[in-house]
């Protein structure tokens, strides 16, 4: 557990219950004293400039860092916390949570996590119910929530499927019901963010179409889905 001052004590609680639930190790390492150095590092440089998305991912980096030291220093593998949903919009940090060496749930869509996460508590709690049922977050700035920046992901999957999966064009899927200014801005998260993807973890192949080897898209053109 690596919290930060917008770690809620619910993560806390859930980090802690969820260690203990799997029989693991648990430690937990504060990343405040090397953000903040970070920050005061680089003050110079930013002077003028108002806090954005790049403290935010100063934090996801830290941590990266923190788990490939230990990974490095123990010899076991970091596995990448990134769902396809996420990799999909960009909703991950280069060099932050997309550190690692195996990225199990890359192509596992955030809808299908829930259900898996339903499934492995089909005969137990192995999973504590709160992780589950609590609105996903990032927890990088105050009050944080994914659908600040998504769509709900029941709305973002079957688009995302659509178009990666079952090659759909833009007009196509406004065709099947989906609002074209919405599918607009995802098809253009999606193509925008592939540099990120080719900079990723290999990952586990669930469905018909896995990001990598299963799916490329050019970086560097300025092709216009239509």
């Amino acid at each position: 557990m690596m919290p930060f001052r917008y770690t809620s004590t619910i993560s806390r609680e859930d980090a802690a219950k969820q260690a203990e639930l799997l029989g693991v190790r648990y430690d937990v390492i504060p990343i405040a004293p090397i953000y903040d150095a970070t920050v005061r590092q680089l003050a110079p440089i930013f002077e003028g400039r108002e806090e954005d998305v790049t403290e935010e991912n100063i934090q996801a980096r830290v941590r990266g860092l923190l788990l490939m030291s230990i990974s490095n220093k123990t010899g076991r593998m970091l596995l990448t916390t990134g769902n396809k949903s996420e990799l999909a919009v960009g909703y991950c940090t280069l060099y932050g949570d997309m550190s690692g060496g195996l990225a199990v749930i890359s192509d596992v869509p955030k809808t299908m996590v829930y259900d898996l996460a339903h499934f492995i508590n089909r005969d137990h709690i192995i999973i504590p119910a709160r992780i589950i049922s609590k609105a996903p977050s990032a927890e990088l700035k105050p009050d944080q929530r994914d659908d600040d920046d998504l769509p709900p992901y029941a709305l973002l999957d079957p688009i995302l499927k659509g178009y990666i999966e079952d090659d759909l064009s833009l007009s196509e899927l406004v065709e099947m019901g989906f609002d074209r200014q919405l599918v607009s801005e995802i098809v253009a998260k999606v193509n925008r963010n592939e540099y990120k993807r080719y900079q990723a973890a290999p990952g586990l192949k669930v469905t018909s179409k896995a990001f990598g080897y299963g799916r490329r898209y050019p970086i560097a053109q300025g092709y216009t889905p239509t």
